[in-house]
Parts: structure tokens; C-alpha cells; sequence
């Protein structure tokens, strides 16, 4: 086997064992235990690094494991994301009484994390996904006694084991078409498909595009199967950072590792732009309606997966790419930081946004549309113009919306911002083009019907959140605040059918008031 192969599968392997002795260790022994959590960091560390350098091969048959970019790329997030979550947990989990329980949970996941994204044989590949799955189910219900927890944990388990079915049947139907399970050999078959004109995708390929297109779309929490999301807030808060920074944006990594398959589906394709086109839109409006951080952010992240997903949709694979990496991190951050939200919200109320006016809307619009063109023009960009209509939307949303009411603030800060944002946008879109280097004859034409939905998609999401923010008083959209604040009654209509298909028995939430007034009128009669 090659030798970066050994050091990449080395990495889960440190994290399953890792697992095992946390399962059976003792946490009254703190030194031990920190010494053993500094040495996995390390070796982490090591492993990524060696993987990153590339050693020589020294055995052309380790096929296995992946050693492409794509995968070195994602192995370095999943070594990035273990070293924070165990650093992060080491003090949140202090004193906890079932601490080894989820130290084990914990590090088992991240092994299957890790052996999904370095996988290069479906049935590997498929083990691992199934492996963080039921890994997970253990950390969602480390409360075993909150209802709310238990009844998402159960939704939850339900969809999960719905797409790893639909997972399964698009592998069956490839290795039937194509004699192979190596993903490699895949994607390159469907690089030389969409290469040669005279060659066309099997009905089995399109049947199976559409498969992977399901699962990522169960895998990323679209509407309606989102409920869960919103509700397993209840796990503790390195759980949700894990689920929202590592775990839900693997239905991005599959449609971006099948790609050349997926985006040559136009029923793959439609299913996607349009189920994960109306789920970016509405779940943004929703998450505007919430007042809880934690449920924002679940929110906030069922909207972000959606227009990774629609990325895909367009071809736009390095993008999907640069929002999978930067929403890790920034979802990671923003949840082991959600404790400061009680001094954030001081600090909107000390200095509330002013509402901006016709000049400043458009003097914010002129300066992105110009900034946003410059860069296009630099980069000799030839592709579809919805992402940079989107862009240029939210740019104006930051320009228009810098005011406060007690300080007017200058313009020219916001302005070098918004530069260095294009920039930072243009250069990651180029770094990473060269890393997913994707066929001409697989991008997406500008003002294709797919790229024009994508625009319907983004010029509605910027007039409904204007209408929302600054046309809240008029009655129709007063009528609409309260049903998107009730989430359009989708989630109650998935639990109701869960439920009718597959009940559960929740737990009963213990009520102390009750137990006090029980035991004070016992010790009165007594």
C-alpha cells in the first residue's frame, strides 16, 4: 500500500482507538486523560500533514484510498474540525457524569467522517456514511430523557436510514452498469462520457444520478425533511457543532465527488435546483422569524446547504467546495460561541440598524454591481451569472444596511470590505478551480433555464427579506410572518407521518414542581 495511504488511514484508525480506551477509561484521571487527548492531536496532525505532502507511492494497488485533492482537501477540515471539537469538549464535558459515553460517540464519528472522505471503493465509502449515522443517533440522544431530543433523534434515524437505502441501490446499479466499485474509475468513465458526444448516459446512470441526488438532499436537511434539524439544538453544544460543521454538508461532498455524473442528469439536476432552490429561500425567511440562536443557526444551515446544493446544480463544483469548507468553519465557531449571544444582542440593542433609504440603496447597488463586474471581467469568467447576481445582492444588502440609528457611519469602510469580499470570493473560486478541475463540457451555460430559476430564486429572496425587514406593518405580510414563523406547518406534517409509520414511545419529562408539592404534602402528613 502507498505510503500516504497508510498515514491517511491511519487517522481513522487513531480515532476508533481513541474511542475504544475513552469508552472503558476512567475520567477521574485527568492527567492521564490529557496526555492521551495531546497525543491524538498530534498524531492527527502528523497523519494530515504526511497526507497533504503526498509520499511516494510504494505500491500501485492501493486503490482503496483516495488520494486525490478533493479528498486531502476535506481530510484536512476533518483533522481541523477533530483537533477543535476535542479541545473544545475537554472543558464543556468536564464533570459530566456519562463523559466516557461520549468521548466514545464523539471519536467514532469523526473516524467515519474521515473514512468516508478518503474513500475510493463504494463499499467502503457506504460503510463509513452508514457508520456516522448510528454514531451520531448515540450523541443527539445523549439525553436520553428530553422528549423534543428523542422524537428529532427518531425522525432523524428514520430519513438516515432512508437515504443510505438510496445510497445502496445507486451503488448496486453502477457496479451492474460499469463491473466497478472504484469511485475513481467511475468519475473518470463519466469525464470520457461527457467528453465524447456519441456517447450518451444509460437510463440506469440517470436512475442512479437521481439516487445520489435523493441522498444528498435527505443528507442536508431540505424541506420538508428538515424538522430534525431544527429540534436536536437539545444534544450539547460540541454536538451541534459537529452535526452542523461536519456531518451535514456530506451531501455536498457526494454530489461534488459524482459530479461529472450528476450534473450530465437533467432530472438529477432539476430535482436538486428546485427541492434545494425553494429550501434556500424559505429556510432563510424562517430563520429571520427565530429568536433562539441555536435554532437560527439550524435554520441558517438547512439555507446554507441548500445553495451549496443548488452550486452543484449549476456546475459549479469549486464553489460548492469553497462554501462546504468556509460554512465548517464559520458554523464551528459560531456554535461553541453561541454563549456570547446574551452580549451580542446588548450590542444591537445599544446600536439598532437604521432603516436605509432610497439614495443609500442605491449608491449600495452602483458600487457592488461595479465591483462585482471588475472582478468578473478580471477572472474572463464564462458560466452562469446567478452566483454573481447573488453576490452582488448581498453586497448591496451590507452596503445599504450600514447605518445605525445613533451613528452614521462612513461609507468607505464598508466599501474596502466589500473589495476585499470580492476578492477573497474571486480568488477562492480560482484556488479551488484548479483543485476540482471540472470538463468544459460539463459546465452549465449562462442563461440556461436552470441558470435563470437560480436567478428567480435569489431576486425573490432579496425582495421578500427587504419586505419582511421594512414592509412588516402591512397585513399581507404580517399574515406571512406567522406562517413562516410556524415553519409552514411542514415539520408538523413529517412528524405526523413518522409517527403513523413508525410510532416510538417518548419519554415523559419528569415535573419537579409536581415531586416538590408530592413530597411537601407527604412530610405534612407525616
Amino acid at each position: 500500500m502507498a505510503l500516504s495511504s497508510v498515514f491517511l488511514l491511519s487517522i481513522p484508525i487513531t480515532l476508533i482507538f481513541a474511542s475504544g480506551w475513552s469508552g472503558r477509561a476512567s475520567l477521574k484521571n485527568k492527567a492521564t486523560w490529557l496526555v492521551n487527548v495531546s497525543g491524538l492531536i498530534v498524531l492527527l496532525f502528523m497523519a494530515a500533514l504526511a497526507a497533504i505532502l503526498g509520499l511516494p507511492s510504494l505500491d500501485a494497488d492501493a486503490q482503496y484510498i483516495s488520494q486525490s485533492k478533493l479528498s486531502l482537501v476535506m481530510m484536512g477540515l476533518v483533522v481541523f474540525m477533530s483537533v477543535i471539537l476535542i479541545a473544545f469538549s475537554r472543558n464543556y464535558m468536564a464533570g459530566e457524569p456519562r463523559g466516557g459515553t461520549y468521548w466514545h460517540w464523539l471519536l467514532n464519528t469523526l473516524a467515519a467522517v474521515s473514512l468516508v472522505v478518503i474513500s475510493n471503493h463504494l463499499l467502503l465509502f457506504w460503510l463509513g456514511w452508514v457508520s456516522i449515522s448510528l454514531a451520531l443517533h448515540k450523541l443527539l440522544t445523549f439525553y436520553p430523557e428530553r422528549p423534543r431530543a428523542a422524537l428529532a433523534a427518531h425522525k432523524k434515524f428514520l430519513l438516515a436510514r432512508t437515504a443510505e437505502m438510496s445510497l445502496m441501490a445507486a451503488i448496486i446499479l453502477l457496479y451492474q452498469q460499469h463491473g466497478t466499485l472504484l469511485i475513481s474509475d467511475l468519475v473518470a468513465h463519466f469525464n470520457a462520457v461527457a467528453i465524447d458526444n456519441s456517447v450518451q448516459l444509460t437510463t440506469v446512470d440517470h436512475i442512479a444520478a437521481v439516487l445520489i441526488a435523493v441522498t444528498a438532499l435527505i443528507k442536508c436537511a431540505q424541506l420538508p425533511v428538515h424538522g430534525w434539524l431544527m429540534q436536536v439544538v437539545e444534544a450539547p453544544t460540541p454536538v451541534s457543532a459537529l452535526l452542523h460543521a461536519g456531518v451535514i454538508n456530506l451531501g455536498g461532498f457526494l454530489l461534488i465527488l459524482f459530479g461529472p455524473l450528476f450534473i450530465q442528469s437533467a432530472v438529477a439536476q432539476w430535482l436538486v435546483i428546485i427541492v434545494a432552490g425553494f429550501t434556500t429561500v424559505i429556510a432563510a425567511l424562517i430563520m429571520a422569524t427565530r429568536i433562539s440562536v441555536k435554532v437560527r443557526l439550524a435554520w441558517s444551515t438547512s439555507a446554507q446547504m441548500g445553495l451549496m446544493l443548488v452550486e452543484c446544480a449549476l456546475g459549479l463544483f469549486e464553489l460548492a467546495l469553497v462554501h462546504l469548507l468556509t460554512h465548517s468553519v464559520y458554523k464551528a465557531y459560531a456554535f461553541l460561541n453561541s454563549g456570547s449571544a446574551v452580549y451580542q444582542d446588548m450590542q444591537r440593542r445599544l446600536a439598532p440598524a437604521a432603516n436605509p433609504n432610497l439614495i443609500d440603496w442605491i449608491v449600495a447597488a452602483v458600487f457592488s454591481t461595479l465591483i462585482v463586474s471588475v472582478a468578473v471581467m478580471a477572472l474572463d469568467y464564462q458560466g452562469v451569472w446567478s452566483v454573481w447576481l447573488l453576490l452582488v445582492l448581498a453586497l448591496t444588502m451590507l452596503i445599504a444596511q450600514r447605518h445605525s440609528e445613533r451613528l452614521r457611519s462612513s461609507i468607505m469602510p464598508v466599501l474596502l470590505l466589500t473589495i476585499l469580499l470580492v476578492l477573497s470570493y474571486s480568488g477562492f473560486k480560482w484556488v479551488f478551480g484548479e483543485i476540482i478541475t471540472t470538463s468544459p463540457a460539463l459546465q452549465v451555460e449562462a442563461f440556461s433555464a436552470v441558470d435563470i430559476v437560480a436567478i428567480l430564486l435569489f431576486v425573490s429572496l432579496f425582495v421578500l427579506s427587504w419586505m419582511l425587514r421594512y414592509q412588516l406593518h402591512k397585513p399581507a405580510l404580517q399574515h406571512l410572518y406567522i406562517d413562516l414563523f410556524a415553519g409552514l406547518y411542514l415539520d408538523e406534517w413529517l412528524t405526523r407521518l413518522t409517527l403513523k409509520v413508525w410510532p416510538v414511545r417518548l419519554p415523559v419529562r419528569t415535573n419537579i414542581k409536581v415531586l416538590d408539592s408530592t413530597k411537601a404534602t407527604k412530610i405534612e402528613e407525616l
